[in-house]
């Protein structure tokens, strides 16, 4: 799958598999601390992340992928 600059900036330059891309984000996320402490299911954006995700503060893991797939062809 091609990359978008915007999800480019977080997980690198593609194409990619799908598989890969969300790898690299939860390894994004894992690495930069930003999986809610209460609700694991939920994701605290930083700069780079709020492009990928239409500039939303928070997504839960269901809403990521969906918007994740927004900046694949």
């Amino acid at each position: 799958m091609n990359v978008s600059p915007e999800l480019a900036a977080v997980v690198g330059k593609g194409p990619m598999p799908r598989a890969e891309v969300v790898k690299k984000i939860w390894a994004y996320i894992k690495k930069n601390g930003l999986q809610d402490q209460q609700n694991k299911r939920n994701i605290n954006a930083d700069e780079a992340l709020k492009k990928v995700f239409g500039g939303k503060g928070t997504v839960n893991m269901f809403e990521m992928t969906k918007l994740v797939s927004q900046h694949l062809s």
